[in-house]
C-alpha cells in the first residue's frame, strides 16, 4: 500500500510562519538593517561572552564544593552573578527582539531560543528564592543551579547555532565555477 505524495504548497502564505522563517532565512533584509543598526545588537554581542566566562568560573566553584565540601560562599556568589548576568542579558535581548522583529519574546525565529530562555531564567530564579528563603540545603541548591547551567548549555548552544545560521545567511554566495 502507498501514501499519496502530497505535493509542497505553492506559495509561501500557506506555510507556517516559522516554516517562512526558515526558508527565507533569520532575518528579512528590513530586519537584517534593524539587527546591524540597533546599539542592542553590540550589548548582545558582549553580555554573551560575559555571561559564559561567568557561568565557566560558577561551574567550576560549584562542582567544587560539591566535590569537597569548600568554598561554599564563592560557588553561592558565582551563582547570584550568574543569575544577575543572565537578567540583564534578558532584558537586553527582548529589547533587541523587540527592535529587530518588532516583539519582546517568541519572534518566529527565535521561538524555540526563547521558550528554553524561559526554563533557564525560571531555574535560575528557583536558585534565588531557594537561597534567600532556606527552601533546600546548601548541596540541594548546587544542584538546582547545575539543572540551571544544563539548561543554559542547551540555550547557548541554540544561540550558537542561529549565529551561524545568521552568518550563512550574510555569506555572500560564490559563483560555481
Amino acid at each position: 500500500m502507498s501514501i499519496p505524495h502530497q505535493e509542497a504548497p505553492a506559495t509561501a502564505q500557506a506555510m507556517p510562519a516559522t516554516t517562512q522563517a526558515v526558508r527565507r532565512g533569520l532575518y528579512t533584509a528590513e530586519q537584517k538593517k534593524r539587527r546591524d543598526t540597533t546599539p542592542w545588537t553590540l550589548v548582545q554581542g558582549i553580555l554573551a561572552p560575559v555571561q559564559f566566562l561567568v557561568f565557566l568560573v560558577s561551574l567550576a566553584l560549584v562542582l567544587w564544593y560539591l566535590a569537597t565540601g569548600d568554598g561554599l560562599v564563592l560557588a553561592t556568589a558565582s551563582i547570584v552573578i550568574k543569575t544577575l548576568c543572565l537578567y540583564a542579558i534578558m532584558v537586553t535581548g527582548s529589547i533587541w527582539e523587540k527592535v529587530v522583529f518588532g516583539r519582546y519574546l517568541f519572534a518566529d525565529a527565535f521561538f524555540w531560543e526563547d521558550v528554553v530562555s524561559i526554563l533557564v531564567l525560571a531555574l535560575h530564579t528557583a536558585y534565588l528564592a531557594a537561597l534567600f528563603s532556606g527552601w533546600l540545603s546548601a548541596t540541594d541548591q548546587m544542584l538546582l543551579a547545575l539543572a540551571a547551567y544544563a539548561a543554559y548549555v542547551v540555550n547557548a548552544g541554540q544561540f550558537l547555532i542561529k549565529l551561524r545560521a545568521a552568518r550563512l545567511q550574510s555569506a555572500p554566495v560564490l559563483a560555481e565555477a
